[in-house]
């Protein structure tokens, strides 16, 4: 029987694992975007208190090493809900955020206990007044429903969303 690195919502015990994947134009061909093509989507998760999140960001200027924190539930861009037993996830996506363009999106998942879904979004932005160049990340919400084991974002996803479109 596994363990829960994490709870979440209510009394349903939820494990919520939130990677961010950024980098800059000079990464985005070659051997560059090979290193961050590579880096990984899921990690072990250590145990969080209650209504906490494990943290990843990795980053182009320090070659994608992966750097850990805990965040409360409330800073993921996330919506999880109980509803009949089953957990609703769907990551919020805010209109400033929108690039590249999701004029349909996917519905919510909706997870049995055990199962746990892997769902990407990517996106572009620019400085205010384009100075800086492109800038980009690719979000990876990885998130359980029910008891599960440390190193359950190992595995593979019951549910996998690629909402990643393209970035030019």
């Amino acid at each position: 029987m596994g363990h829960s690195p994490g709870r979440g919502v209510g009394a349903v015990e939820t494990t919520v694992q939130w990677i961010r994947t950024s980098w800059t134009k000079q990464c985005r061909g070659g051997e560059a975007a090979a290193r961050r093509n590579a880096a990984p989507v899921g990690f072990t998760v250590p145990q969080l208190p209650p209504a906490s999140a494990h943290a990843v960001r990795m980053h182009e200027r320090d070659g994608f090493a992966p750097h850990e924190s805990r965040e409360h539930l409330r800073a993921v861009d996330v919506r999880l809900r109980e509803v009949d037993g089953r957990l609703l996830v769907l990551p919020r996506v805010k209109s400033l955020h929108a690039v590249p363009p999701r004029p349909r999106r996917p519905p919510a998942v909706r997870l049995a206990p055990g199962q746990w879904v892997r769902w990407h979004l990517n996106y572009r932005f620019s400085s205010a007044a384009g100075v800086r160049g492109w800038t980009y990340w690719m979000d990876t919400f990885n998130i359980a429903h029910g008891p599960v084991g440390n190193d359950v974002f190992l595995s593979t996803p019951a549910v996998l969303v690629d909402e990643r479109g393209p970035l030019r």
